[in-house]
């Protein structure tokens, strides 16, 4: 059992696991699925996602993600090895300390990767993010997109579940008609990961960071670095901001435009998990105002 065989023979990787021809150790994976490390029987380790009764696509809406971001020559990504509709197989990459060197050169890829740019807004294969269904459909300009197809849908289901009261939704509302004033300068496309809380940020043995778990599709660049400093920030992020900035420098008022970008990701939890991120997504509507 070693990678040439899982690359070919994806749809097996359950049923060997299953009886018992890969030895599995769990390991933390995040909050969609059951992750393990698998080790091969030439010794070598691979990470695998198992999600059973998720959406369909999920799992190959996240392998073709990471393949997109690997030929951007941005920061690094684990290699896909399979993926099929149960499980997502990939490179193992063990965990290291989060130095300012890390920091600084992630900072640069960073920028490099957003610079790689997209076609569009959006992508060509369905969207999720965490559990849920992502609108990846294509729009005219980014504003209008980002209104419609990232705070609007998780609004919606905030307001059907309860997470947001009725004066919380209308105050949200303003916000998605102030979108196109609040946006700041027009930017091409941008080659996003899409979910880059500081989580999603695997700092790793080899002195790198990692990107893990995206949402990846185009967008604007100012929403992966607001959703960097959210829930603590990522480490040494002021050295992340200032590496990227010279290599991509940002428009003026970037910082102020954070709590826009943020409301994507907000909204997304309150949809998720319910009022317990009701106070984040008001504070972000009240610095807007």
């Amino acid at each position: 059992m070693d990678l040439a065989y899982l690359r070919a023979h994806p749809h097996r990787v359950p049923m060997l696991i299953e009886h018992q021809r890969i030895r599995c150790t769990p390991v933390p994976g995040g909050s969609v699925g059951v992750a393990q490390r698998l080790t091969l029987d030439d010794g070598g380790d691979v990470f695998a996602k198992f999600v059973e009764d998720g959406p369909a696509g999920l799992l190959h809406s996240e392998a073709a993600g990471l393949r997109w971001l690997a030929e951007a020559g941005g920061p690094p990504v684990p290699e896909v090895v399979s993926v099929a509709d149960e499980v997502l197989v990939l490179d193992w990459v063990p965990a290291g300390e989060a130095t300012a060197h890390a920091a600084e050169e992630f900072g640069a890829a960073l920028a490099r990767m957003h610079r790689a740019g997209a076609e569009g807004f959006g992508a060509p294969w369905r969207g999720f993010i965490g559990r849920l269904g992502q609108d990846n459909g294509p729009g005219e300009d980014w504003p209008s997109w980002f209104a419609e197809r990232r705070l609007l849908p998780y609004l919606k289901e905030s307001r059907d579940t309860g997470a947001l009261s009725t004066e919380d939704v209308v105050a949200v509302e303003a916000v998605l008609g102030r979108v196109a004033e609040l946006a700041g300068p027009a930017e091409a496309p941008a080659r996003l990961h899409g979910d880059l809380w500081p989580g999603n940020v695997h700092w790793a043995a080899d002195g790198r960071a990692w990107l893990i778990d995206p949402a990846a599709h185009g967008g604007h660049r100012e929403t992966d670095l607001a959703q960097l400093g959210l829930w603590g920030g990522a480490p040494h992020l002021d050295r992340i901001l200032a590496a990227y900035d010279e290599v991509h420098p940002l428009a003026g008022g970037w910082r102020e435009r954070r709590p826009l970008h943020r409301l994507h990701l907000l909204l997304v939890h309150t949809a998720l998990f319910g009022a317990t991120f009701r106070d984040e997504v008001v504070s972000a509507v009240a610095e807007l105002r």
